[in-house]
């Protein structure tokens, strides 16, 4: 099949396609004597397995391991257990982060009632303040507002 072909049967778009094929995740396809890629049902297989890695939110660092691993049967699995490992403790750290985040979402929210103007709109207010060094709702006093804090960059 071609990678249109391709593209259609596994959902993914053909650019992500080739990309995955330059980095080593999908096995480089035959070439027809025109120069077009022919991919076998072996590649739909490869590219499910790297979409199903991917929607596990795997890096394609991990993915690639992974795929090492399928080419070499042979290896022992502890570095896939280690792989999934952090994989589960890099989903607990981001879970902690995003509780803490709404913590300080609400506690914003909290702090305007409806029925306001713009003006007079506490979330306005505490942004505002935050934004010139002062404290707000989101940040209390113990913790500085920044990129540690908000996870922004």
């Amino acid at each position: 099949m071609r990678i249109g072909e391709l593209a259609r049967r596994s959902g993914c778009d053909t650019e992500t396609i080739r990309y995955y094929e330059r980095e080593g995740l999908l096995d480089r396809p035959q070439r027809e004597e025109n120069g077009y890629r022919r991919y076998s049902g072996g590649h739909l297989v490869q590219l499910n397995f790297v979409r199903h890695c991917r929607s596990l939110g795997m890096s394609l660092a991990d993915v690639r391991r992974l795929r090492d691993f399928e080419r070499d049967p042979g290896a022992a699995c502890d570095g896939i257990n280690a792989l999934i490992d952090r994989q589960i403790e890099q989903i607990h750290t981001q879970r902690l982060a995003l509780e803490a985040l709404e913590e300080r979402l609400r506690a914003l929210r909290h702090s305007c009632e409806q029925g306001h103007s713009a003006a007079d709109c506490g979330i306005l207010h505490n942004l505002q303040r935050a934004a010139c060094g002062g404290t707000c709702e989101c940040h209390p006093l113990s913790q500085e507002p920044g990129p540690a804090a908000t996870g922004a960059a």
